[in-house]
């Protein structure tokens, strides 16, 4: 099969063309550059396969959750390229795909049975956070994505050491880390997702029969609110 993916949640934009369990893939830490960039790295990745549009099978995405306006990119890009080609999409959790990416570099101390917690920076002193087990190079979520306080996150209850990874241990000073370092066994707090890992996920998807139409697709934004009022601003900075 063949498949187009887009991950823009981040500050890193990363577009990346599956074909037939090879992925090639552009990623780039570029902020404020991903409108600029998307769909010329995916025109560039087509033509270095020797692919047509139309010969895709699916265009897949990072439907969050992450910023606001990545995850609008990523699904408005997704959205116009299958509607014109009439195909279908995948959506993919950006905190699967980083978790994937943390099972395909483990921690040299985790043996069998893996446990990932991914996190993203969510600003505003919160982060992305979600837990996964990993098992012959499939994550699986064990607890459900969510937005908190750093300091308020605990792990779900599961045997064995955790691998982190993800900018959400490196948000708010750390406090993430430091609140579980006795349960962890490395952290990759640098970590961004990539557009590879969306494209094989969506490609298992897409075989499992879920993909859906362009127009069904809904993004992870797991937070209502995109700014702080005046006053939240005022307790975030009294409670530092």
């Amino acid at each position: 099969m063949k498949l187009l993916a887009f991950e823009t949640s981040t500050e890193a934009c990363s577009v990346a063309l599956y074909v037939d369990g090879q992925t090639i893939e552009r990623h780039q830490i570029a902020p404020r550059r991903h409108a600029e960039l998307a769909l010329p790295w995916a025109e560039a990745l087509l033509a270095e396969a020797g692919i047509g549009k139309r010969q895709l099978d699916a265009i897949a995405l990072g439907r969050g959750p992450g910023a606001f306006t990545g995850v609008r990119l990523a699904i408005a890009v997704a959205q116009g390229i299958a509607m014109a080609l009439d195909k279908p999409v995948v959506p993919v959790s950006t905190l699967q795909a980083l978790a994937t990416q943390a099972l395909r570099q483990p921690s040299p101390s985790m043996q069998g049975k893996a446990h990932i917690l991914a996190a993203i920076d969510a600003r505003m002193g919160e982060i992305y956070v979600a837990a996964y087990e990993g098992t012959d190079g499939v994550c699986t979520p064990i607890a459900p994505e969510r937005v908190i306080a750093p300091r308020d996150y605990a792990l779900p209850d599961a045997d064995g050491r955790w691998q982190g990874v993800g900018t959400g241990f490196a948000a708010a000073d750390g406090i993430l880390q430091q609140r579980l370092q006795r349960q962890l066994t490395a952290v990759q707090a640098d970590a961004l997702p990539h557009a590879a890992d969306i494209a094989v996920l969506a490609a298992a998807a897409f075989m499992r029969g879920e993909a859906i139409a362009p127009e069904r697709v809904e993004p992870a934004y797991l937070r209502n609110n995109v700014a702080l009022t005046l006053e939240e601003q005022k307790a975030l900075r009294a409670s530092r």
